[in-house]
């Protein structure tokens, strides 16, 4: 029986466990996956810490998928992390966590759109130079934008065909790996890190930094709160059954790469996916390689539009953007704000060079955005401890505490190993209040 349509001006709500799945898996399995693995192993070059870090990595993304699973049952409105923060926090804390997640998204785009431009033109080098790869990349954001403006149902119907066929050409690489290696770093006794005491410790959080950044994008069905059919039930269920998946993926996927490869091989390698794909397939590994990336990407595009749009139609609906971007089209798109995204991620695509450092300053809010998620859980359990709760965050306080000390690292981390940046961060964190008093005026 098909969905009943709502009137003009609503989300429509038509989403369920498939669709949460699909953008959860499209939304998280990026880019990440093909150059993380060579950075953690240059860290660690030792295939059980290797493995480790991945598994410890997907531990937390499960810590914060069951504590967002709570919150997102318990508040069904679209924006994802800003709906949480507005909600606890106030508008001020909305403003910053809605504002932030907006233009990493739209970076985000452009990055994605940027990889495929540039395989796309390594595999047809007549194509041309960065002008095409620039063409290529607007080229398929716009693409997925006119989609898109056609309903939520033809957009939640892209973003479940291209998650399956990343998962498919995922599965086909673990297998082939599985089938053709002979045993790569497995067959060597444990290497010796050559690190001990404080640079084994770096070692560690370095990569579990990595890790982390990788696994980021589980909870990608949040955005979809307002328009899931049952999100007291859906939302859990796509979010620990997403994660659950990933890890799946991403172990998978290192232990296939040490199993062609040994570990000296894999340190440091920008793709090493690339690498593995060469050994597996031989003289076709590299085209193989640039395919498998290029259906994995377009997928996470989609992915990015649908949030992005969310993003914004939120913030415009609470009164803090143009009132406009709050109207939604009969197929239920935000259209005026996914107009503003697909401007926002072309602009990040002409002008990458110029706006690298806004992306990477961006960049500093995005583990922030998941402390305060953490810290409006534990408040709204002491503020309105009699709230519906469809779900409740297994192992709390114990889950949600941990993920929260986990994230706090991990900005200390960061601001650690990118002070200059971290400072650029703080700097805009002081700029916004007077942006956000000009926008409630």
């Amino acid at each position: 029986m098909p969905p009943t349509h709502q009137s003009r001006g609503h989300l429509l709500r038509v989403l369920g466990v498939g669709f949460g799945l699909s953008v959860i898996i499209g939304n998280t399995i990026g880019a990440g996956i093909f150059r993380t693995p060579g950075t953690i192993a240059e860290h660690l070059p030792n295939v059980w810490l290797f493995l480790a870090v991945w598994i410890v990595g997907g531990v937390y993304a499960l810590l914060g998928a069951i504590s967002y699973a709570e919150l997102g049952a318990m508040i069904p409105r679209a924006g994802g992390q800003y709906a949480f923060a507005r909600y606890a926090l106030g508008d001020y804390a909305g403003f910053i966590v809605g504002w932030s997640d907006w233009l990493s998204t739209c970076g985000s785009t452009a990055a994605v759109a940027l990889v495929i431009g540039t395989f796309s033109v390594a595999l047809f080098p007549s194509l041309g130079g960065i002008l095409a790869v620039k063409g290529i990349a607007c080229a398929i954001a716009i693409f997925f934008g006119l989609l898109q403006w056609r309903g939520i149902l033809l957009g939640s119907t892209a973003q479940n065909i291209t998650s399956l066929i990343k998962a498919l050409a995922f599965v086909v690489l673990i297998v082939a790996a599985f089938a053709i290696g002979k045993g790569g770093a497995f067959t060597h006794p444990p290497a010796a890190t050559g690190l001990v005491g404080w640079g084994l410790l770096a070692g560690i959080i370095l990569s579990l930094q990595s890790a982390i950044y990788t696994y980021d994008g589980w909870y990608g069905v949040i955005y979809f709160s307002e328009e899931v059919t049952n999100p007291g039930k859906d939302i859990p269920r796509s979010m620990i059954g997403g994660v659950f998946t990933i890890i799946a993926i991403y172990v998978l996927v290192n232990v296939a790469l040490l199993y062609v490869m040994p570990m000296s091989q894999l340190v440091g390698k920008d793709f090493a996916v690339g690498e593995a794909a060469t050994v597996i397939f031989g003289q076709h590994g590299d085209a193989i390689f640039r395919w498998l990336t290029i259906a994995s990407m377009l997928s996470t595009i989609n992915a990015c539009h649908l949030m992005s749009n969310r993003t914004m139609f939120a913030l415009s609906r609470d009164g803090l953007f143009l009132k406009q971007a709050a109207g939604v089209n009969q197929g239920g798109t935000p259209e005026i704000a996914l107009l503003l995204s697909v401007i926002g991620s072309l602009v990040f695509i002409w002008f990458g060079e110029t706006f690298e450092r806004v992306i990477t300053v961006v960049a500093f809010f995005f583990v922030a955005n998941y402390t305060l998620s953490f810290i409006s859980l534990f408040l709204l359990r002491k503020r309105e401890p009699q709230k519906e709760r469809p779900y409740r965050a297994w192992g709390y306080p114990w889950t949600t505490g941990v993920a929260l000390v986990g994230s706090v690292l991990f900005l200390a981390g960061a601001i650690a190993s990118d002070t200059i940046n971290s400072l650029w961060a703080l700097g805009l964190l002081a700029a916004s209040y007077p942006v956000f008093w000009l926008v409630r005026r």
